[in-house]
């Protein structure tokens, strides 16, 4: 009983100290991002790539996310609703949920089962593989040219995902209250419309910006410090999901109580 006594504090102090040294690494990582941000040379033609790259190429799946997950938020509401004849608050509420959290929350959770993997994966590779040592042996930053171009295509990119995700998934609602619950299509769109405001697209935008820099600084930061071979690839792509997606959801947390609190 003493030994495990004397065993916790070691591996509380431990973990701590662990968990310190990654913060550490992530704000060095990430000063020099913002250094890199700011000074030439600009590769636009690699931002150009990688806005298609991960905004044109995640369109399927956000769009078809975002039609399901209205359609099924619709549904539910109105059986909910239906305990307490609330029935017409469906369009409404599908509206502000997916404006506000979910078009959000799913794009950013998606793009970062996507993106981030894939980022982490492809700058990984490169760490192992001696191609970012290459790059600076050619007098080329690599973090200039292989992070900055990723994270501010996800910055630009998300938010117009989340735009389409939004229409898309309040048409899922639509398509689902006209044409399984018996709306009149007329009262559902003028519904919709008369709850959306201007505030809760932007609420949605401003929180779509932030998930799209995670996703792609949290595949950059651990593709880039990869280490172990084949094995290290694997182990950094899983980190990067995994961690992208706990800061997405912290992230939300904290805007909504932000934007909607204060």
């Amino acid at each position: 009983m003493l030994k495990l006594l004397n065993i916790i504090p070691f591996t509380i102090g431990k973990y701590i100290l662990t968990m310190l040294s990654v913060v550490g690494n992530i704000a060095i990582f990430f000063y020099d991002f913002i250094i890199c941000l700011f000074t030439p040379p600009f590769y636009l033609k690699s931002l150009k790539n990688q806005i298609i790259k991960i905004g044109y190429n995640s369109l399927p799946v956000i769009g078809l996310t975002a039609f399901f997950t209205g359609g099924v938020l619709a549904l539910q509401i109105y059986i909910g609703g239906s305990r307490f004849n609330a029935e017409n608050i469906v369009a409404s509420i599908v509206a502000l949920g997916i404006t506000r959290e979910l078009g959000p929350v799913i794009a950013g959770l998606m793009l970062a089962g996507r993106v981030s993997a894939s980022i982490s994966a492809e700058i990984a590779t490169m760490r192992v593989t001696e191609q970012i040592d290459a790059l600076v042996t050619l007098s080329t930053n690599p973090i200039k040219y292989l992070v900055v171009p990723r994270v501010i295509a996800a910055l630009i990119s998300l938010p117009i995902l989340v735009i389409i995700a939004d229409i898309i998934g309040i048409m899922g609602g639509f398509v689902v209250g006209t044409k399984s619950l018996g709306f009149i299509e007329q009262s559902y769109i003028k519904n919709t419309i008369d709850i959306i405001e201007f505030k809760d697209v932007a609420s949605g935008l401003i929180k779509a910006a932030v998930f799209g820099f995670i996703v792609a600084f949290m595949g950059c930061y651990h593709g880039y410090n990869s280490t172990g071979g084949a094995q290290g690839v694997g182990k950094s792509t899983t980190q990067a999901v995994v961690s992208a997606s706990i800061l997405i959801l912290a992230a939300n947390y904290i805007l909504t109580s932000i934007v909607f609190t204060s």
